[in-house]
């Protein structure tokens, strides 16, 4: 993908970073999550930098190696002690703020789609409307928490709907991309999943983000909270 410019590089690079550092805010500055996640973004790196997601074609790009392990991971946290701890610990003001990194990622995805990367499809001139979750997270963070004018329930409605969202694109994307299973999209394919840095989009910022709904419902469903 040597026709991209810089800026669109950048441009995710900062928005990766972005996730990064709004979430270790929210978990109460954890070095568990700070460590586990640079770890991660270094292996999924090197991965992507050797060719694997691109040369490997008997699965969407890779797409165990890049998804399974956050999602183990997350089922994990929910269902052992100290996972359930560090869980109560998340500050979900401060997650709220963090589905904002949508609104960039949807930039991306269609600047790349203008360069022939990524299908339509999977951008908001598609089926993509997640960047709606990024343009109402600040909505959700001022009148939910701020001036608490919204009851839990209508914040657990937002996560809910922004959750769906999250895995409509996901569904599109996935099944956008080259393989055998592919079904949309064959004269664009989904291919710039399978390069750096582009690579942190499926295995980073997507489990990142559901993990981040999935934490507030479950806080906002518990009877002390909020």
């Amino acid at each position: 993908m040597e026709n991209l410019p810089l800026y669109i590089y950048l441009a995710f690079g900062l928005t990766v970073l972005l996730a990064l550092i709004i979430f270790y805010k929210a978990s109460q500055d954890s070095k568990f999550f700070l460590v586990i996640a640079l770890a991660w973004i270094l292996v999924q790196s090197f991965v992507s930098l050797t060719g694997y997601y691109i040369l490997n074609k008997t699965t969407p790009p890779g797409f165990p190696l890049q998804v399974g392990p956050p999602l183990l991971l997350i089922m994990m946290l929910f269902f052992i002690r100290r996972g359930r701890e560090f869980i109560k610990r998340i500050n979900i003001k401060t997650l709220t703020i963090l589905h904002i990194v949508r609104i960039p990622v949807e930039l991306v995805l269609y600047r790349l789609a203008a360069y022939k990367v990524v299908p339509e499809l999977i951008t908001f001139e598609g089926r993509n409307f997640d960047i709606l979750s990024g343009i109402t997270a600040p909505v959700i963070y001022y009148f939910g928490f701020v001036k608490s004018k919204l009851s839990k329930s209508v914040i657990v409605v937002w996560n809910l709907i922004c959750l769906a969202l999250l895995f409509n694109v996901v569904y599109n994307a996935v099944l956008s991309a080259p393989s055998p299973f592919q079904q949309f999209a064959f004269n664009q394919p989904n291919i710039a999943i399978g390069y750096f840095p582009f690579v942190l989009l499926p295995s980073f910022i997507v489990p990142l983000v559901m993990f981040s709904h999935l934490v507030a419902i479950w806080q906002l469903l518990q009877k002390n909270t909020f």
